[in-house]
Parts: C-alpha cells; structure tokens; sequence
C-alpha cells in the first residue's frame, strides 16, 4: 500500500492510493519504493533467473513476444530480445499526451513491478521511480495503444527512457533527450535483463491513469452541476419543493438522494424561491430540466461511483504477462490474460455517456433562460437592451456545440477491436482510445457547467431586489471578485467563459458554496 512520507508517495506491495495517484501525477510528488517492495522484487527477481538458466522454454524470458513466440531465444541474445522489444513497440504517433497522464501511468507500472509479480530487478523499478522524483517525464503520444496486452506503445515510450533513449521532458518542461535529462539528474540508464522490457510495458496503466484523474474531476463536476442546476431553478422561478428527502426516498438511489439534498441546502434561505411560494403562483411543474435534475445528476454520481469500484479493483491488481507466481511453493512463470482492458474500458466508455448527459440537461437549463417564453420575465437572451445587445445568446450556441461533440464521444470504443499481431492478439479493448475521448469528454462538460453558471449569475442579478440565497450568492460574488461584470451592455464574452472555465475547473465554485453550506454530498 502507498503512504506518504515526508512530502514523497512511498510504494510497497499493495495498491497505490487514488488520492496518491493525483498527487503525483498533478502534483508532482516524489515516489520512494517501500523496503517490502523491494524484497518482494528481489525474490521475483531471482525466480526469473533460475527459469533463465534452465533449459524450458518460458514466455517473454527465453521466447520471442506475441505471434512470434515460437522462437526460442539463445542466452546471448536475451538481452538484446528485452532492448528490441522496447525500441520496436516504442511506435506511438501523434500528439504528446499531458504530463499528468505520462506521470499517472509511471506510478502505476511502478505499482505493479512493487508487488513482486513481474520479476524485474529493484534497480530497475527503483529507477522508473527516480525519474517521478526528478520530474522526467518522457514523451508518450496519443496513438499507438490497442489496451489490449496492455497499453503497449505508451509504456514502451517511458522503458525507452529508462534505458537512455528516446525523448523526456525535464522538470522545467524542456523537450530534451532522455540521455541529456537522466545524466543531469545523476542517474544511469538501465541495462534491461531478461523478462524487464516485457514486464516494463505490459499493463493497463495509461487507461487506468486516466481512469483515476477522470474519477476525480467528475466528482467535483457533479457537485458543480448541483450548483448550476439550483441556480437555474432559482433564476427561473422555480421549486424547490420537489427535491425534498420524502419524494427522493421513493426511489431510493444514493446518487439521487445526494444530489437532492445538496439543492435544498444551496436554496435554503433564497428570497427569489420565497417570492413564489404563495397561493398567488400559479405554476404547477417546473420543466424536467429543472424538476428531473437530482435524478440525472444522481444516476451520474452512482454510475462513476460504479467507475471508482471498477478502478479500486484494478489498483489492487498485478498487470503482467507472464506472471511470476511465488505463493506456496516455488516459484513459477505463468502466462494469462489479465492485461486486457475490458473492465476499465467499459466503465471509461460509461463515463463519457454520463459526461454527455449531463452537459445535456445543463445546456436545456441555460437555454430556458434566454428564451422570453420560458425565462419567466427576463429579458430575451438576458440581453441589456434586446435587439441592440445578443445577450447570452452565442454562449448557448457554444454549449451546443460542446453537447453535439459530447454524443459524438459518447460512442463506446470498447465495442470494436481489430486483431493484431498476426491474430495472436485476436480481440481488443481499446480501452485507451476509450480514456482518450473521456479526457475531452471531461472538459467539455466543464465548459458547459462553466457556462450556465455564468448564465445563471446574470439572471440573478436581474432579479432583483430580489436575492439569492447565501449559497448561489456566493457563486455571482465569486464571479464579479473574478473580473466577470453583471449585467449591461454586450461585452467580449470569450473571456468571462474562460473565466468561469477556470473557475469551475479548480474547484472554486463548489468551495465558494461550501463556506457557506457546508460540505457538499
């Protein structure tokens, strides 16, 4: 299990902490491996090198990989087998994938080699460990992984780097040789023996990287759109009373629950909700964007907590191929199949869906606040002056144009697989392809969450004297402290979106509620 230490994420035997995942990956922590750890990497270690001595043929020690592992290896070639296959899979294309990514993968892979599972020397893990210390961070690239025998391309790309070859980016984010980097570093390369290359590219660590991360900011996106979704039902006149505990009970979902008790909190108080609430309103139901919010922000905070689960298991797990058994008895080498991706592709595929959707209901709410028919006495567009001033009305457009590429990424990966390796490697995840397309699903919807919320800043404001309640207040003052103005003529509007991006995106609005409701569910 990983600890922490004096600042450092220090890896043993058992699974690495999600939390520990961000901090190193965003945060830049050091990583230290535990005295466990490399006990355990030194007896794996030496069962490798009695089958690499002995005359039976073992998989990815004596053998060629994939559908050429027929060839029996001689002992001399051995360790050329393990530079050939880095340099070989090292064959990625296209653009640089983000740090954070390159970083989580690096932990990860290093997780797994801790467990003692995969047989490389401690020296080597001890290494890919130095290189998180020191901020090395090779250059991994967007294509190139079928996550299928793991993600093997991008794996490939960071081996390479261990053994002084290839390209890194060092910690300032200069582009440099891996060579250059490692040597100012006062690190040497590695020499791989048998069985490391392999070991060393051979897992679902990218996917499950990404997996990690996406976990993480759909969290805070969820409780995000809490935000917007009360800020919409107060602007626009709506109810609160639906969201009460007796109601959601009768459909007992947790995510539901959660979600409805975090928009009575944020309404309580508001003096905009309170000025309908007589018998004088004559609105029977609010529109389901705005009544139905708990129930699609709820199926969306239990279909990632479903994602969490899937990625506990996966970090509690040993990715390898062959993988060097030592429980009860001596040890052996054993190939399986528990490098293929499918259960971290299917959850990675559900979370872009959920993504999408709740982009959708957000942009339905932001779109009934511009339109003079359904705003309830706004103004057309939240314009100043209608007609002469657009308003809001091209930042709904930008929303749109963010949910239709959201459906677009919706579209599962792990329902295709192309066969490769000579049909050896006859079906696929594409479990990374999967965690690509979430990533941009990912920002998306920050785009669209970001963009109602400064819709409904705005309408608030033009409600009044009526105000707000503390919460959402909170958020318009968060805003305005920003540099985002209230209401009045049109203005480069560019600018405030990226500003309410920013601040969607680190977090600052759920804070800016929290100071003053509490944590949020």
């Amino acid at each position: 299990m990983s600890r922490q230490v004096s600042g450092a994420v220090v890896v043993g035997v058992g699974p690495v902490s999600p939390r520990d995942v961000v901090r190193v990956a965003r945060g830049g922590a050091r990583v230290e491996l535990a005295e466990e750890a490399l006990a355990a990497l030194d007896r794996a270690r030496r069962v490798v090198e009695e089958l690499a001595a002995g005359p039976v043929a073992t998989y990815g020690v004596s053998t060629g990989f994939g559908a050429l592992a027929t060839r029996h290896i001689p002992t001399e070639q051995r360790a050329q087998l393990q530079r050939s296959l880095v340099r070989s899979h090292a064959a990625g294309s296209g653009p640089e994938v983000e740090r954070e990514v390159t970083r989580a993968l690096m932990l990860l892979r290093l997780s797994t080699l801790a467990t003692g599972r995969t047989g490389v020397r401690p020296g080597t893990a001890r290494l890919l460990a130095d290189l998180l210390s020191h901020g090395i961070t090779p250059v991994v690239h967007e294509h190139g992984s079928l996550g299928c025998s793991g993600d093997l391309a991008p794996l490939s790309h960071c081996a390479l780097a261990l053994m002084g070859e290839g390209t890194v980016r060092d910690a300032a984010g200069e582009l440099r040789p891996a060579a250059d980097a490692l040597a100012d570093a006062g690190l040497e390369p590695v020499e791989l023996a048998a069985k490391e290359g392999l070991a060393l590219i051979n897992g679902t660590d990218g996917m499950l990287g990404m997996l990690v991360l996406a976990v993480e900011d759909l969290r805070m996106l969820l409780r995000t759109a809490d935000v917007a979704a009360a800020m919409s039902v107060e602007g626009q006149l709506g109810t609160d009373r639906v969201f009460a505990a007796d109601l959601q009970a009768l459909r007992p979902h947790p995510g539901q629950a959660a979600s409805a008790a975090n928009l009575v909190g944020l309404l309580a108080g508001s003096a905009i909700v309170a000025s309908h609430r007589g018998p004088d309103c004559n609105r029977v139901q609010d529109a389901y964007s705005l009544r139905c919010s708990p129930q699609v922000h709820g199926a969306a905070r239990d279909t990632v907590e479903h994602a969490a689960l899937v990625a506990g298991r996966e970090l509690a797990s040993a990715i390898d191929n062959p993988v060097v058994v030592t429980d009860g008895g001596p040890g052996r080498v054993e190939s399986n199949g528990n490098f293929h991706g499918a259960p971290v592709g299917y959850v990675l595929d559900f979370l872009a869906i959920v993504a999408a959707d709740v982009a959708s209901i957000s942009e339905r709410r932001t779109d009934r606040f511009l339109d003079k028919a359904r705003n309830h006495g706004l103004p057309p567009f939240l314009a100043h002056d209608a007609g002469v001033d657009s308003g809001h009305m091209i930042a709904q457009y930008t929303q749109a144009a963010i949910v239709s590429e959201l459906k677009r990424l919706a579209v599962p990966a792990s329902v295709d697989s192309i066969p490769s390796s000579a049909m050896q490697e006859d079906h696929v995840s594409m479990g990374w392809s999967a965690a690509r397309k979430l990533r941009r699903a990912v920002d998306g919807l920050t785009r669209v969450v970001a963009i109602e919320v400064l819709t409904a800043a705005r309408a608030l404001d033009l409600r009044a004297p009526l105000t707000p309640s503390p919460a959402t207040g909170a958020v318009v003052r968060l805003l305005r402290d920003a540099g985002v103005e209230g209401p009045g003529p049109d203005r480069h509007l560019a600018p405030e979106i990226e500003t309410a991006v920013g601040l969607v995106a680190s977090g600052a609005v759920v804070e800016a509620v929290e100071t003053v409701v509490g944590e949020l569910a």
